[in-house]
């Protein structure tokens, strides 16, 4: 078993290996890789959370302080579309693409594996680097996602394969980063609006692009992917179609722009926003004014084609919003072991203990769902090299991942804000300030709720995929499966039967919403989503919590008994008159990675604890 983790030791969440110090993720990304994978990846992650927690802390904090800055036009007046960056994101860039190889070795094997990695890794990889700036796992994040695309459907067209090339290199002079623009002015999420128009030139494949794209991230990157209508193409978004619009072109067609007749695509970069938060990423609005574009795979399929990136995004983004509650929770537990009020710290203090359990519990749902919904995403993209998209389409891990994808992002976006809002808190004043990392968390935060999709619109995801997918066919059996594993441990027994009764109501629930009218079923659609995280959630720790009984540990029996508790319990006036001390008496075990005997867990969780 392990021992606890003394916070007191550092001065604050930075200077230090993150990924050797989170034993959550750890447990979450070894359960999501296949086992071979995880063996050579795990060196790998944590080189990066050592990277992330000096070099990488620095470079973010650099950046932050001298974010890029645009110039659209030059002295003569001429557009010259220029970003300038500060020189530690270039070194970040540096780390994360061609040492670690984030966007490399999910596409090509890395030394030592005969195999590409799971894109398990990347996520892995973007969870890490959230721990100090979500705004560069943007970017990050683009890049493989529009590799997705081009694997997928680029690769039969020189052009676009050379930017798939490129997006997926680790070589310091090939690599490119990704970006994509779908936004547009009038639209916004609905897609279907968008007014760009894409006009056939004399060269096959390649075409014209003229319209507005109102919030472009990464905005000069050059792989980039956007949606347009070719002329007399269908309404909405059966009629879009995808093109790399590259932020330069030469007649070589060169990714890198650095060809002899290399020239600024036909683009204006209007402004960048003045954003809240995620300074380190370029987001302005940019006028297409006869832009060069690349056509992706077939006509009018871009649309169909962009979901496919979609569902990769909205797991990065749910991978950020675990970065940064990971080090809200690590800097919270820093602060409470050093801070002394009134002749001890503070973590000493019974309510401190009840919020720092209640904060470490939730991570532990959170990153169990997420990187559970990875590891589907991993079976899913291997189905479709097997059998091909359609067919894959009809596998079990697409239905229960569609399922699972839009409820991770929706969750744990709204839980990154609420953690980091808390973690100012538990800093006092200094967790307000400029410079004390809390602050910097709850703004780059407040956009991941944002970011692919509002909470009610991955609400409204979630009823399209229950009617469409069916996804409800293949959950319910993968909740049972899991509950049936706890069910045969004692300590696990009690609290799995809670989860089953409440998987009970959620079908209950499910099929309500699948009798009422249309309106109805959209005003219970996010209490819906809710519940099924829920579910899912307690059923995956109490599934991890059977492995670690087996294993010697009883850790986690503590923390899926306090989850499902939390969330499930009914007990008459709130639980104050229950006699509950888990927060008192396993505190070390929760918040500080004690091992726990099980043996001790012969009693339910929450039962007073023996003097």
């Amino acid at each position: 078993m392990d021992d606890p983790i003394d916070y007191g030791t550092l001065d604050s969440g930075r200077d230090c290996n993150y990924w050797a110090l989170d034993r959550t993720l750890q447990r979450v990304v070894e359960r999501a890789y296949p086992e071979a994978e995880f063996e050579w990846a795990a060196e790998r992650l944590d080189w990066l959370g050592e990277e992330t927690g000096h070099r990488i802390v620095d470079n973010s904090e650099a950046v932050e302080r001298h974010p890029p800055e645009l110039d659209t036009y030059d002295d003569w007046g001429e557009v010259q579309n220029h970003v300038e960056y500060h020189p530690a994101l270039a070194d970040t860039e540096l780390a994360t693409y061609c040492e670690f190889g984030l966007a490399h070795d999910v596409f090509h094997a890395p030394d030592g594996r005969d195999e590409p990695l799971g894109l398990t890794h990347a996520i892995a990889g973007e969870a890490i680097l959230s721990y100090v700036d979500p705004g560069f796992v943007c970017p990050a994040s683009m890049t493989v996602g529009a590799a997705i695309v081009l694997d997928r459907f680029g690769r039969d067209d020189p052009r676009t394969k050379r930017y798939f090339e490129a997006l997926t290199s680790d070589d310091p002079d090939e690599y490119v980063e990704g970006a994509m623009f779908l936004t547009e002015k009038q639209g916004g999420s609905d897609v279907g609006a968008n007014e760009t128009v894409a006009v056939a030139t004399d060269e096959e494949g390649v075409y014209e692009l003229t319209g507005e794209k109102w919030f472009c991230s990464n905005i000069d990157a050059e792989g980039t992917l956007a949606l347009a209508r070719r002329e007399d193409a269908p309404e909405g978004t059966k009629g879009l179609s995808l093109f790399v619009v590259p932020h330069t072109v030469s007649e070589d067609g060169d990714p890198r722009g650095e060809g002899d007749d290399t020239r600024l695509n036909d683009q204006l970069y209007r402004r960048l926003k003045d954003k809240l938060g995620t300074l380190s990423v370029p987001t302005g609005e940019v006028e297409l004014r006869g832009a060069t574009g690349y056509l992706v795979g077939e006509p009018e399929q871009g649309f169909r084609y962009m979901t496919e990136m979609l569902n990769f995004e909205r797991l990065s983004n749910a991978a950020a919003s675990v970065g940064i509650v990971g080090r809200c929770l690590l800097e919270s537990k820093v602060y409470a072991a050093d801070r002394e009020a009134f002749g001890q710290t503070i973590d000493q203090y019974p309510l401190m203990r009840r919020d720092l359990v209640e904060m470490a519990v939730d991570y532990e749902a959170a990153s169990a769902f997420v990187f559970s919904a990875s590891r589907l995403l991993d079976e899913y993209r291997e189905a479709v090299r097997e059998e091909g998209i359609d067919s894959a389409h009809d596998s079990e891990a697409f239905r229960l991942m569609r399922l699972l994808v839009p409820i991770a992002k929706l969750r744990t976006a709204r839980e990154s804000v609420d953690t980091a809002s808390y973690a100012c808190e538990v800093l006092g004043g200094n967790g307000y300030v400029s410079g004390f990392t809390t602050e910097r968390l709850l703004r780059d935060a407040q956009v991941l709720p944002i970011w692919e999709g509002t909470s009610n619109i991955l609400s409204l995801d979630v009823l399209r995929v229950l009617a469409k997918q069916a996804s409800h066919e293949v959950f319910v059996p993968a909740v049972e499966e899991r509950l049936d594993a706890a069910s045969e441990h004692d300590a696990l027994s009690e609290t799995a039967a809670t989860v089953r009764e409440e998987l009970a109501d959620l079908q209950s629930g499910m099929a309500t919403l699948a009798t009422e009218d249309q309106e109805y079923a959209q005003l219970q659609a996010k209490e819906l989503a809710n519940y099924v995280y829920d579910v899912f959630a307690a059923a995956e720790l109490l599934d991890m919590a059977a492995e670690d009984l087996e294993s010697g540990d009883g850790r986690r029996a503590l923390v899926a008994h306090e989850f499902v508790s939390r969330q499930f319990g009914r007990e008459e006036g709130r639980g104050i008159s229950s006699g509950d001390r888990v927060a008192l008496d396993h505190f070390d075990a929760i918040v500080r990675y004690a091992g726990v005997d099980p043996d001790e867990l012969a009693t339910p969780a929450s039962a007073p604890a023996d003097d």
